[in-house]
């Protein structure tokens, strides 16, 4: 990461596997950045002050709210967005879970909600309903499909 003219920080990030180049604001979350310099719409702002779960992605293999995370941050790191889950065109276990389980309504919250469970499947953190429940619960469903979200982790989990 280099400092430019103006605080303005020339950041390289890896985000769904694509190495990208970014002449930022030093102030820009990776959250904007992802939205307004990549055009991954996918990760959504909801609250914008980390309390709803709405922009999860990984980072480096972790959930990290994008929201409260400067892109400066993220300098020779590797970002995953919703975007970046499945290959040629197969969803991932979780999306197809997510399908199978209706486990979701309006659909706002489901990126973050689908970016967290695959981080804390691949954290092994599925041990119980219970254990899932507190791991989900930094990502908020207004319309209320938690017990569909947790039975499609719960799903994805067992067939591991």
């Amino acid at each position: 990461m280099a400092t430019t003219a103006d605080d303005r920080v020339s950041v390289s990030l890896t985000v769904n596997g694509t190495d990208h180049e970014l002449d930022l604001d030093s102030r820009v979350t990776l959250l904007d950045a992802l939205r307004d310099e990549l055009g991954l719409t996918g990760t959504k702002k909801g609250c914008d002050q980390g309390a709803c779960g709405a922009c999860t992605v990984a980072l480096d293999g972790t959930r990290r709210l994008s929201c409260l995370t400067l892109a400066a941050q993220c300098d020779d790191r590797e970002v995953t967005t919703v975007e970046g889950l499945g290959t040629d065109g197969e969803p991932h276990p979780v999306q197809e879970a997510f399908v199978r389980h209706d486990a979701f309504q309006c659909g706002y919250c489901t990126p973050g909600q689908i970016m967290s469970a695959v981080c804390l499947l691949d954290e092994g953190r599925t041990g119980s309903d219970e254990e899932i429940r507190e791991q989900m619960s930094g990502n908020l469903c207004r319309c209320g499909a938690y017990s569909n979200i947790v039975a499609a982790i719960r799903e994805v989990a067992e067939n591991a």
